[in-house]
């Protein structure tokens, strides 16, 4: 009873799509299948990175963090969201809302972090070719990464506490699908002025700081590539770096519309329909912009494709 008690709400109704019922109809066979095309995909990536020792390098360490990131943040939402286009009862518990609250923001914080740090892979495999062994070895990938883990998930933690601690005197309806931050604090009734503070801190270090930092990585790439002398070898230099380059314009496009724009009292359906896009479509389509074009992985693919025939 101490939640209700504290809060005037012990449950909280995710309104989502209901008042587009044709909508709900549609979303849940399309978002069904885009969620088992992002488990699919991106679960292959993770086995073949580690399956097949030529895969052990940074890159594809990187990758296998990008792609068990992707599965954990589509896993807080998109099984409940299923559930409620089916149903008419779309509530979630308090302290479910918390968890899936603190799930998200950290995973898809940790995103931010890691597409960053494999900018910086891709700034030394390529300006630093001699040293990159060195310089990028396994203990400085796995503090880096250890690192973009541990510290998302304590800003989340934070942010979370500091949001569910606010009185929400009765308000219980969420415009929508998910327990997204921005959405709860809309219904509460105390002053926001702290966690408002906490998100924007938040969002400009873990927004326009790291994108900052992967546009001077590629600047420096972009010039050593063209001191490269051989077209071919300008072109290989390019080629493993534009998938790298569509994620982040595709992850970071989105994000920053959802959260750097003004904020309104009321909530619109094209919000939604960015969330979506933000948080279904870019998981769906990592595996298959960063990796399937990549002739190593391909390679991986068949050899443990062409194992588990052999075996059977």
């Amino acid at each position: 009873m101490q939640p209700l008690n504290r809060t005037g709400v012990s449950a909280f109704f995710l309104k989502g799509f209901s008042g587009y019922p044709a909508l709900e109809h549609l979303l849940f066979p399309l978002c069904s299948v885009m969620y088992l095309v992002t488990l699919l995909g991106n679960t292959a990536i993770v086995a073949v990175s580690v399956l097949d020792v030529h895969l052990h390098t940074p890159m594809y360490f990187f990758l296998g963090n990008l792609s068990t990131l992707d599965i954990c943040y589509t896993s807080t939402f998109v099984p409940l969201m299923l559930v409620h286009l089916l149903s008419s009862r779309k509530t979630i518990s308090f302290t479910g809302c918390a968890i899936q609250m603190c799930l998200s923001l950290s995973t898809g914080s940790t995103e931010c972090l890691l597409l960053a740090i494999m900018a910086y892979d891709r700034y030394l495999a390529i300006c630093q070719p001699l040293r990159y062994r060195v310089l990028m070895n396994h203990r400085l990938c796995v503090l880096l990464v250890g690192a973009a883990w541990v510290l998302c998930l304590l800003k989340s933690v934070t942010e979370t506490v500091i949001a569910m601690r606010l009185p929400f005197c009765g308000h219980h309806v969420v415009s929508h699908f998910t327990c997204e931050i921005l959405a709860v604090l809309k219904l509460t009734c105390g002053n926001t002025l702290v966690s408002e503070v906490f998100l924007l801190v938040g969002s400009i270090l873990l927004l326009p700081v790291p994108l900052a930092f992967i546009c001077l990585s590629y600047l420096l790439i972009l010039a050593t590539i063209m001191r490269v002398p051989s077209a071919a070898g300008r072109r290989k230099a390019l080629s493993t770096c534009s998938a790298h380059l569509a994620v982040v314009l595709l992850f970071y496009s989105t994000i920053i519309f959802m959260y750097m724009k003004p904020k309104s009292k009321e909530a619109h359906i094209s919000d939604e329909v960015f969330t979506v896009l933000y948080a279904m479509v870019t998981p769906m389509l990592n595996p298959i912009i960063y990796s399937l074009r990549n002739k190593e992985v391909k390679e991986a693919t068949k050899k443990a494709w062409g194992r588990s025939w052999t075996s059977r």
